[in-house]
C-alpha cells in the first residue's frame, strides 16, 4: 500500500503521479477494451481523481481525503487487468434504473472499483474504495449472486 500518513500536500502530487501512471499514460484493460473516464477537471485535476482518493462526508456533503481509499490507488489498475484472477470478484450487474455496473472486488482485502459498462463493452471508471461496513459486503455478495451471466 502507499502510504498517506501523515497526509501532506506533497501526498497529492504522490498519488496523482500514480493515478497518471495507470489511468491516463498507460490504460487499463477490461474484457478486451481500454477503461476510460470523463476528462472534467476540477481544482487542477481529473474529477475521477478525486472520486478515487476522496469520499464525500455525510454531513457536510465536502469531499474530503479517504486515506483507506488513497493508499490503495495503486491497487485500482492492478484489479482491473487482473480482475480474472480468482481472489477477485468481477462481474456485470443491472441496476435499478436499467444502467449496468461492473463490480471488481477484491473481496479478502474490502476493497472495491466500480465501473460503468456500455452496449459496445466499454467500461467508464466511475470510482474506488474501501469498503468498511459489514452491510455494504452483503449487499455486494447479492449483486454478485444475482449478477448478469
Amino acid at each position: 500500500m502507499q502510504s498517506v500518513s501523515p497526509w501532506t500536500e506533497k501526498t497529492f502530487e504522490i498519488l496523482y503521479k500514480i493515478f497518471n501512471r495507470d489511468f491516463k499514460i498507460t490504460k487499463p484493460m477490461y474484457g478486451g477494451y481500454e477503461v476510460w473516464f470523463f476528462p472534467e477537471v476540477e481544482d487542477g485535476k481529473e474529477l475521477i481523481f478525486w472520486h478515487l482518493t476522496h469520499r464525500s462526508d455525510k454531513k457536510t456533503g465536502e469531499r474530503l481525503p479517504d486515506l483507506r481509499r488513497s493508499e490503495r490507488l495503486p491497487w485500482a489498475r492492478k484489479m482491473i487487468d487482473n480482475s480474472q484472477k480468482p481472489e477477485i470478484w468481477a462481474w456485470d450487474y443491472r441496476e435499478g434504473e436499467g444502467k449496468t455496473n461492473t463490480y471488481v472486488w477484491l473481496k479478502d482485502h474490502d476493497f472495491l472499483v466500480l465501473m460503468r459498462k456500455y452496449k459496445t463493452g466499454e467500461r467508464r471508471l466511475l470510482t474506488s474504495f474501501y469498503i468498511d461496513y459489514q452491510h455494504y459486503k452483503r449487499k455486494l455478495e447479492r449483486k454478485y449472486y444475482k449478477r448478469i451471466k
